[in-house]
């Protein structure tokens, strides 16, 4: 199993991976979702073990220097992993979707661009990819719910509208319908 990493040391690889991009004059870009995204929005997601990025330009570049950061900090190769895009919303380009969290080395310096998906659409999506299984023991159930209590989502209704925001036209499967159901249940039950 692949050792979780924590906010501080994600920053100091995507400063790595800047770093080496703008060595070679290059200024690449990154969206970030998942779990990773959460951890570098919010303190209650503490670690991730990989990160879900979509990188369109610079593909190989981004692979090669990514390769570079695994073997210094330690991390699985496919740290940083374009699987997400099976998940991508048809709005994913939409300014409401994402926004800028860092530009590494620095701002008079960039190598490196990183955007992270809003809450809102990182919430559609956590929704959308919901692992079966008891919700108890589903790893994304408390994900959505905090996300939910961030965006002050009361009610499934609100967030399948919220789903379908992003993904219009699709249909919310029953997992996503039951699982949603008994997540608003148990906020409405709690103090």
């Amino acid at each position: 199993m692949r050792p979780a990493f924590d906010r501080d040391r994600l920053k100091s690889a995507f400063a790595k991976l800047g770093s080496l991009a703008h060595a070679e004059g290059k200024t690449i870009e990154i969206a970030v979702y998942g779990e990773s995204a959460l951890m570098l929005l919010f303190d209650w997601r503490l670690a991730t073990r990989d990160v879900d990025a979509v990188f369109e330009t610079e593909r190989t570049t981004v692979r090669r220097l990514s390769a570079v950061v695994a073997a210094e900090f330690e991390f699985e190769p496919d740290w940083i992993n374009d699987g997400v895009k099976g998940f991508l919303s048809v709005h994913d380009n939409d300014p409401s979707a994402k926004r800028l969290f860092g530009t590494y080395p620095s701002e008079v310096e960039p190598g490196l661009r990183v955007m992270v998906a809003s809450p809102a659409y990182l919430f559609a999506m956590k929704c959308r990819a919901m692992r079966l299984g008891a919700i108890a023991e589903n790893s994304d159930v408390e994900d959505i719910t905090r996300l939910a209590q961030e965006l002050g989502l009361t009610s499934p209704d609100h967030a399948f509208a919220l789903i379908a925001s992003f993904y219009p036209g699709q249909i919310i499967e029953p997992k996503t319908q039951f699982g949603l159901e008994e997540i608003f249940d148990r906020l409405q039950k709690s103090p």
